[in-house]
């Protein structure tokens, strides 16, 4: 058996690079040379393959891995309906379990529960549009927890987690390895993964993205070339990392259709002795991300924030993008700086890591949230807009620093679930934010000449 999974740091090591196909072993000689699946495998292992995509996905986009493990992960009892689930998390959305509202939206920070929960049972889904059954959609979760994951993982059938850690370190143990993330860095934990969270700084809080059908990629850089945001290299998956300890009553807990399932076993998931392959998780540390922005005048669209994307069939357009607004220098000539006030075909959940918020300066905290749903207006809250156009054209440049916000952006309108709509933490005062923006429309001199000038030269 390998060391505990969360003492210390030393012993938690990453390959390097994004889409790779990778190869790892905790013990040397344990992944068959020149095949995948040979009669014996070396020390006596199973051979188990998990895919992402359809056998027959072009090579470019196909995704699968092979693992040696100990135990075959189909050795369990037959899969019951978890009694208590967890009613909060949905995977499908529809007129029966949630609404539309095209409101501008905003939450507080959701206080930590009294009561022992662990990552499963402290997730509650805020938004979400389509099906994880017709493998089209996406649902955004926010998580609170208070205890590790105790002798059970979590097997997602439904699609790909992208966990936004808040508050509280995660450390989390996964059948290729684990990962230890910290608030400031993102996992990604691929469809069909089993995993167990531990909290080793006890409370902690965050955002899940989920998103069905398809999976995550870097996004194309287009005229900016072959370098910037987010760099392949920067993205880490986990070595291999093994137990093998008999453990009578071990629980796999299955979201599958947006219900919970659980399967007993009497051994541990994490068997897994060497694997190889390009469907893996992996974490991304959000600091390392190059910004790129307008170095003259007027305001780049956030889409140049683009950390990861989730494409659909039609060119430019995400099922979801991961979005974020890290540290940066503003240095735009007579030029509103903080996000123009706009409406929007994709709809936009809005979280907080740490910091401020360069377009709110009230009530929107580290830990809260926001939407803006399709078409729905949103900017830059009065006292922004007043504090900016004071400083006037010769503010110079300006650095932002100790701030993290991100956004999740789709194309899909989601529909908003009842414990979003009836929570204590949503703010019901989020529109009074924009009620003090007054008139500044003033017919000066300047305009009334150039009205003639143009009037004359017509």
């Amino acid at each position: 058996m390998m060391e505990d999974p969360i003492a210390g740091g030393s012993d938690f090591n990453y390959l390097s690079g994004f889409g790779n196909h990778f190869s790892s072993e905790a013990l040397p000689g344990a992944l068959p040379p020149s095949q995948n699946s040979p009669l014996i495998c070396p020390y006596g292992l199973y051979a188990e393959q998990i895919s992402g995509t359809s056998f027959t996905t072009p090579r470019n986009f196909n995704l699968c891995s092979w693992f040696y493990r100990v135990k075959p992960s189909v050795t369990h009892e037959p899969f019951k309906a978890r009694v208590p689930s967890n009613e909060r998390i949905l995977s499908e959305f529809n007129r029966s379990n949630t609404c539309t509202n095209p409101t501008q939206l905003r939450w507080k920070p959701v206080e930590i529960p009294d009561l022992p929960t662990d990552f499963i049972d402290g997730l509650s889904t805020v938004c979400g549009s389509g099906s994880s059954f017709l493998r089209h959609g996406y649902a955004v979760h926010m998580y609170t927890a208070n205890k590790s994951m105790d002798n059970c993982a979590f097997c997602n059938a439904d699609g790909d987690f992208l966990i936004v850690p808040q508050q509280g370190r995660l450390l989390i143990t996964t059948e290729c390895g684990r990962l230890k993330v910290s608030p400031g860095e993102i996992a990604i934990l691929p469809q069909g993964f089993r995993f167990t969270v531990n909290l080793p700084d006890g409370p902690s809080r965050g955002y899940v993205a989920e998103i069905f059908g398809t999976h995550f990629q870097l996004p194309d850089l287009g005229p900016i070339g072959a370098n910037g945001l987010a760099a392949p290299r920067d993205f880490l998956v986990p070595t291999a990392w093994f137990e093998d300890k008999s453990y009578p009553g071990y629980t796999i807990v299955q979201k599958f259709g947006g219900e919970l399932f659980t399967a007993a076993q009497d051994f541990s998931p994490f068997n897994v002795v060497a694997w190889h392959g390009n469907y893996v998780p992996y974490k991304y540390d959000l600091s390392t991300f190059c910004p790129y922005n307008t170095v003259l005048f007027d305001h780049s669209d956030p889409s140049i924030n683009t950390v990861l994307t989730a494409p659909t069939d039609k060119p430019g357009v995400a099922l979801l993008d991961f979005v974020i607004f890290p540290p940066r220098w503003l240095v735009a000539e007579h030029t509103f700086r903080p996000p123009y006030y706009h409406r929007n075909c994709m709809s936009e959940f809005m979280g907080l890591i740490y910091g401020g918020y360069e377009a709110k300066v009230d009530g929107f905290l580290p830990g809260g949230a926001s939407l803006h749903n399709c078409m729905t207006p949103h900017g830059p809250d009065t006292k922004s807009y007043e504090a900016t156009i004071a400083r006037g054209n010769d503010v110079g440049p300006h650095k932002i620093t100790d701030t993290m916000a991100f956004m999740f952006e789709s194309c899909l309108i989601p529909r908003i679930s009842s414990w979003a709509l009836e929570s204590p933490f949503l703010d019901h005062d989020y529109y009074q934010c924009w009620i003090g923006l007054r008139s500044h429309f003033s017919i000066t001199e300047t305009s009334k000449t150039s009205t003639l000038h143009n009037e004359h030269e017509e």
